[in-house]
């Protein structure tokens, strides 16, 4: 099981602040588990539809599209964060 966490306007369109799951075991990539959350409901598919405002953090370690999940904790899924 994995506990996946939603920030900003990521959670409220999702509708939720997190989530725990058992992932697919074809789930081997963080690209392949946005592909797979987008089919879970309608505000997941709104949220995640543009994956160039998405980032994501596993186990709290910023990740890519390529970043292999192996058995995660953890997974942060939130908006482009900016400082000033």
């Amino acid at each position: 099981m994995v506990t996946l966490v939603y920030f900003a306007w990521v959670r409220e369109m999702i509708g939720a602040d997190s989530e725990t799951l058992a992932l697919p075991a074809e789930i081997s990539t963080v690209a392949a588990l946005l592909d797979w959350l987008a089919t879970r409901s309608p505000g997941h598919a709104a949220a995640l539809a543009d994956r160039s405002c998405i980032r994501v953090a596993v186990d709290q370690d910023f990740a890519t599209p390529t970043t292999p999940l192996g058995n995660p904790r953890e997974i942060a899924i939130f908006p482009p964060v900016t400082g000033g």
